[in-house]
């Protein structure tokens, strides 16, 4: 079955980048759909850059940024309801989130209020108070979060994988959201002093997509940005993923849930891999194409005992896992695990079919342009090429990069990658330690 052609109904998103002089990035990409702007505003501060002794703090100050705001040379002081206020005058919601690496500040607004909103934006980034009334509050919103995940099974399951898969001092082994005793004892003023250490113009990076002129929108972020001068953070360690050499499994026993979730895994490659397109593509043939690519036709399809099963790949700045998972009745534990097993040994030993490469190929390429309909889509896609330097036309770029993906190179990655062997198998919930 051939691939679809590499234009595939693409014109280019064409965005216009500029870097101001204290190495900000502005990313603008002019739409008219509807007279509305898309924010999204990264800082490469994720959660990689918590301090050694207190996880979840980057979370956490992500929980209280937008509480009020310090007076500055430019800019009155801004209390919560101040900023409230000044959202909810104009509809507006903030979606402020951390991840591994990124620090990020969404929302969207209409047209006529980019440069009031982008502004307010500016002040909560630089130049949060962090009232001490407002971190009581969020830390035991955060506290409620965590002992929430410590009773689900799925968050069990996977952070305890996580931790196995990268233990100390590896980052992608602890929770975002660190836990209770660290957030319990963790001070505005140890806060504010991580927000000094890692918020600086050098890791920001701006994208602005929708109703407004390239040119006006990267004035507006020069205006509220420019006169910014902080120290560049330091470098975040790369850790490299330790080497997996036999066969895990760890039994979580939650004997009072309806389900157990079971998390099966192993470390692979970084984003900038070479190799990442193949291992992509063999993955979405594998557990996500259709019902769930192959573990879905064979576990929950035809052997009809998975509520859920698929498999994801997430391929970052370090090494990163390719995660499968399945939530099944306990009494189907083991034969679920079984499956999952056979699959992947069927997988890695006589490897996918060529027609399930083509169609995990077209998938993607032709899902690609209705991906990228809103401005809030375009503007993730836009900062996710940013951090991972994937160039401004990446979007042009990315079906031939599919394409040039062969079956040989697909089936490689499997067998690099995905040794039953070798896996690490953790199962929660009313499954009783063996």
């Amino acid at each position: 079955m051939a691939a679809p052609s590499s234009s595939a109904g693409f014109s280019g998103l064409a965005p216009l980048r500029s870097v101001l002089p204290n190495g900000a990035v502005v990313l603008v990409k002019q739409t008219g759909t509807m007279p509305a702007v898309t924010i999204n505003l990264a800082m490469r501060a994720g959660a990689v850059c918590d301090p050694v002794d207190l996880p979840g703090a980057m979370h956490l100050l992500s929980r209280v940024v937008d509480r009020g705001t310090i007076e500055t040379a430019s800019s009155a002081p801004r209390s919560a309801e101040d900023i409230a206020e000044a959202l909810d005058s104009r509809g507006i919601s903030i979606g402020l989130s951390v991840t591994r690496h990124l620090f990020s500040v969404v929302c969207t607004c209409l047209a006529e209020d980019f440069d009031a909103v982008m502004a307010l934006v500016a002040d909560i980034v630089r130049a949060p108070a962090v009232p001490a009334d407002e971190l009581a509050t969020r830390k035991g919103e955060v506290l409620t979060a965590i002992r929430q995940d410590l009773d689900n099974p799925a968050v069990r399951a996977v952070e305890t994988l996580m931790r196995l898969l990268y233990p100390p001092p590896h980052p992608y082994g602890i929770p975002v959201k660190g836990a209770a005793d660290v957030i319990e004892r963790l001070t505005r003023e140890r806060l504010l002093a991580l927000h000094a250490a890692t918020f600086a113009p050098s890791a920001l990076s701006v994208v602005v997509v929708g109703d407004v002129e390239a040119a006006r929108a990267t004035a507006t972020v020069a205006r509220v940005f420019g006169d910014w001068s902080a120290s560049a953070p330091r470098r975040v360690e790369v850790y490299p993923a330790p080497p997996q050499l036999s066969r895990r499994r760890v039994i979580i026993p939650m004997m009072n849930k309806a389900q157990a979730d079971v998390a099966y895994g192993f470390t692979t490659i970084t984003r900038g891999d070479p190799s990442y397109y193949a291992c992509w593509l063999m993955n979405h043939a594998f557990g996500q194409y259709s019902m769930s690519g192959r573990l879905g036709d064979s576990i929950r399809e035809k052997q009809g005992m998975a509520y859920y099963v698929y498999s994801s790949l997430d391929a970052n700045i370090m090494e990163g896992p390719l995660l499968l998972r399945a939530g099944v009745g306990s009494e189907n534990v083991e034969r679920a695990i079984a499956s999952i097993d056979e699959e992947l040994k069927r997988l890695v030993e006589g490897g996918l079919m060529q027609q399930e490469l083509d169609d995990s190929r077209r998938f993607l390429i032709h899902a690609m342009p209705r991906a990228l309909e809103t401005n809030s889509s375009i503007a993730n896609f836009l900062q996710n090429a940013e951090l991972y330097e994937l160039g401004l036309d990446y979007d042009v770029r990315l079906p031939g990069l599919l394409q040039r993906v062969t079956l040989d190179e697909a089936n490689a990655v499997a067998r690099r990658f995905l040794d039953p062997g070798k896996a690490t198998v953790v199962i929660a919930g009313p499954y009783p330690e063996s």
